[in-house]
């Protein structure tokens, strides 16, 4: 029997493998794509550097040709930009500093990290289902790259399956957020015009001159940038007989600022699309189970914030299940002990992106009447989501916007059983 089985290679599968198996743990790690393989959400937060130091990849990233990455610029309807939000003007330190990624090399990286830090791997390796006797998760069957298929038992499965979410889905956990059903139509390109010096890497947020979408435009190496755009479903895809590309340059002609970047750029493979990619699990954690990164939640991407919600879930959990071996206890309440903390700093990015989507706000003129909300835009912005600066900016937002209720977990087991 292993200790810890983990289902899915991405940065909270890596996290969680690397930091158990440096513990002594026999921990393996199934992997159903060959790496590297690619994926969207390059941007990264600040505050993902202090897992990156207890990984011990930072030095890996400090040598990498990945762009620095030090501010967020917010561009509204009229094509004007903000004044950008660069992380160090409320922190000094190296952490306010950090890269965009291009998460093919990225991921890799931290698998193998995790590789090296003892966890045995299997790439190409698809879990067929969850094991579980009564309430209890007990392994795994796996397809494995020779076309075996096996069961594999252990203590603890992770579930790091990402928007699969295997335990999720099959206990009926997962519930959508209602008021961010979205679609984005994303690529890359070559040749984008970049900004100069400390701002040639800032991510960059362009509103369409109608509001009824926005773009990205992230800065990657090689000269390559991702872009794309995001809008409701029922605009952005519900209706519309076009194509996706057709639709995507649609939404690119209403963005005068996006266009002017883009005019000598080419781009580099057919957009992919992505539709209702914001939800939630009930719970985090059951007898001898634990749901991390996208497996648990995923947020819009607007403030960049899920490498960074997959790497600290997978720290947390990480601990959790160590402390779990330290005192036999498997149940739900230790190993989703962390479920509660993790969720206040995703309820204020959540809150961030209600108030990002109302027609009615503008981060420019909402600082103009509130600089003494700065400190706690900031930390959102660069992950610090535990900080106490963020909960009093709520208050004053609210005022200008609708504030979303707050979603607890469910402190009993819910939906089927399995």
């Amino acid at each position: 029997m292993n200790d810890v089985i983990v289902i899915g290679g991405g940065p909270a599968g890596s996290t969680v493998a690397a930091l158990l198996a440096a513990t002594g743990r026999q921990v393996r790690l199934f992997e159903r794509e060959q790496f590297p393989r690619f994926a969207i959400g390059e941007s990264l937060m600040p505050d993902t550097y202090w897992t990156f130091k207890r990984l011990g990849v930072l030095d890996r990233l400090k040598d990498s040709a990945f762009p620095r990455k030090h501010s967020v610029q917010f561009f509204g309807k009229s094509g004007r930009g903000s004044t950008p939000f660069y992380f160090s003007d409320t922190n000094p330190h190296e952490s306010a500093i950090t890269w965009q990624v291009l998460r093919g090399a990225f991921d890799e990286m931290l698998l193998d990290n995790a590789r090296e830090k003892g966890a045995q791997v299997h790439q190409g390796a698809r879990v067929l289902k969850v094991l579980f006797e009564g309430d209890r998760a007990r392994g795994v069957r796996a397809k494995l790259a020779d076309g075996q298929t096996r069961d594999f038992t252990a203590r603890v499965v992770v579930d790091a399956s990402g928007q699969s979410a295997l335990i999720g889905r099959k206990l009926k956990l997962t519930v959508p957020e209602p008021e961010l059903k979205k679609a984005s139509i994303y690529t890359h390109y070559r040749g984008g015009r970049r900004d100069e010096g400390f701002d040639a890497g800032a991510t960059l947020i362009l509103h369409t001159e109608n509001r009824d979408s926005w773009f990205w435009y992230i800065p990657l190496s090689d000269d390559v940038v991702s872009v794309g755009v995001v809008g409701a479903i029922s605009y952005l895809v519900q209706g519309r007989r076009e194509d996706a590309q057709t639709i995507f340059d649609q939404e690119l002609a209403k963005c005068r600022p996006m266009q002017e970047r883009l005019q000598n750029a080419a781009q580099l493979f057919p957009v992919k699309t992505t539709k209702d990619f914001s939800y939630r699990a009930s719970r985090i954690a059951g007898e001898g189970w634990v749901l991390v990164g996208d497996a648990f939640c995923f947020l819009d991407p607007m403030y960049s914030s899920g490498v960074y919600l997959a790497l600290k879930s997978g720290e947390m959990a990480a601990d959790a299940i160590a402390g779990a071996f330290a005192t036999g206890d498997f149940s739900a309440d230790q190993l989703g002990g962390f479920g509660p903390q993790l969720v206040r700093g995703m309820e204020a990015v959540r809150k961030m992106v209600y108030a990002f989507y109302s027609k009615d706000f503008s981060f420019a003129e909402f600082l103009k009447r509130h600089p003494e909300c700065k400190q706690g835009v900031i930390d959102v912005l660069s992950g610090n989501l535990f900080s106490e600066h963020i909960e009093p900016i709520f208050g004053p937002m609210s005022e200008v916007c609708q504030m979303p209720a707050a979603v607890a977990l469910s402190p009993q087991p819910s939906g089927a059983t399995p």
